[in-house]
């Protein structure tokens, strides 16, 4: 498979430097008065220069020192150790890019890595965390041979996992998340792409979690990580295969709207909306005889006010579902800008937004870390390369706490006004 058909289908995603929105310029003027105080930079600060760097240095040799420990401490006796050690790297792979140091030991860490999950069977937080740092490993390695060593050398036990019915639905939840990852990352064969959709679609399936889609509660987050997945590898499966599910396979995807999961229901509709674009890119016509019922269980979604369900899940899924039905029906997608340092990037697509939140659920707060500087992310959103800023811009790009509290209190103010003047006109109403 390409390296190149990785990158986000639909849209140019194009990065350019943020610009500042209605907010900041509302609070220029604020900032404008304590500017004088950041810009009187003494003659001390060039001679900081060279401390900031051997400290940056040193910094960098401590926390190498520190992974090697966590590497080492997978092979201990101790379960305990070994889920802390997980810990540990996962944080440290989600948080910055260590392609460099992990490529001479992207070996030892594979072998260990398959070691916490056999060990782990039957106590699913090992398996859990071994998944999750197996999902970051691959992640740090990219699309080449290296990736897709580590994906085929695990691929057989993450299917293993994933499909054992005794397993620990943590664990199996971790495998599907990083099945699918990984799969889209590294997988370099046409087979590999479609045993990981099949394997993928019988955990989700309806089939498989009781009539009318309605799965058990503790096998909620499991289908919702396998169908994640599932749609994640449909954004990158040639024409060919991807009309063979549009034919006959995504027939099963509504049934899954009457869950009792309301993150199963959501992205169930995503899922539905993503296939009708990439009907739409192939020139095809996605319906069936059901059609107007499909669209009837939308507009019943985007406007459900169910008392026994929860506000915050009613007000997420009646937006996400108008979005959903505004889509099928006129074909219009809702644009989100996603900000990053001095950059931002544009998720036009159900595809592209389908990508980010699957990058997002595994790097958490690291993502705008991994967009400014993983180069696989910024090849598959089309960020080019790095960019590198000299001293001077990364310093203007700060602002500093003072700035901030300015900022904030000018903010404040401005929100206390509006509000105020609509407080007086309900008054005046009253």
């Amino acid at each position: 498979m390409p390296r190149s058909r990785r990158a986000a289908r639909r849209g140019t995603g194009s990065a350019r430097a943020s610009s500042p929105g209605s907010e900041e310029e509302a609070g220029s003027e604020v900032l404008s008065h304590c500017s004088s105080a950041s810009e009187s930079a003494g003659p001390a600060e060039e001679g900081a220069g060279s401390e900031a760097a051997s400290e940056h240095g040193q910094e960098e040799e401590e926390a190498e020192d520190r992974l090697k420990e966590h590497m080492d401490t997978l092979l201990d006796k101790s379960a305990k150790a070994r889920q802390a050690a997980l810990q540990g790297l996962r944080l440290a792979l989600s948080s910055r890019t260590l392609s460099e140091f992990l490529l001479e030991r992207r070996l030892t860490l594979t072998d260990s890595l398959e070691k916490c999950l056999k060990k782990g069977q039957g106590k699913g937080e090992e398996q859990a965390l071994a998944g999750s740092v197996l999902t970051l490993l691959c992640l740090q390695m990219g699309s080449g041979p290296e990736g897709e060593e580590v994906f085929r050398s695990l691929k057989p036990l993450l299917l293993s996992v994933l499909t054992d019915s005794t397993a620990s639905p943590s664990a199996r939840q971790s495998c599907a998340t990083a099945l699918g990852m990984c799969c889209y990352i590294a997988a370099a064969d046409l087979e590999d792409l479609v045993s990981c959709l099949s394997c993928l679609e019988g955990i989700f399936s309806p089939p498989s979690t009781g009539e009318g889609g309605s799965a058990p509660a503790q096998h909620g987050p499991l289908h919702c990580s396998a169908l994640q997945s599932w749609s994640l590898l449909l954004t990158i499966c040639p024409p060919s295969h991807l009309r063979s599910i549009l034919d006959n396979r995504w027939l099963q995807l509504p049934a899954l709207l009457t869950s009792s999961s309301v993150a199963l229901r959501i992205l169930a509709g995503e899922t539905i909306a993503l296939l009708f674009e990439l009907a739409q890119d192939l020139e095809e016509d996605l319906c069936h005889q059901d059609t107007e019922f499909l669209c009837t269980q939308l507009k019943v979604l985007a406007t459900e006010s169910n008392k026994y369900r929860a506000k915050t899940d009613r007000r997420r899924q009646r937006s996400i579902f108008r979005d959903i039905l505004r889509f099928i029906e006129t074909g219009e997608y809702q644009e989100e800008t996603v900000r990053f340092g001095l950059e931002c990037m544009y998720l036009d697509s159900w595809a592209r937004q389908r990508t980010y939140q699957a990058f997002k659920e595994v790097l958490g707060s690291g993502i705008h870390h991994h967009l400014q500087n993983n180069e696989l992310l910024r090849e598959i959103f089309g960020l080019g390369p790095p960019l590198v800023l000299d001293a001077a811009a990364l310093k203007a790009s700060k602002v500093s706490r003072f700035e901030k509290h300015l900022y904030n209190s000018a903010a404040f103010k401005a929100r206390t006004k509006a509000r105020s003047r609509v407080r007086d006109k309900r008054a005046d109403v009253l």
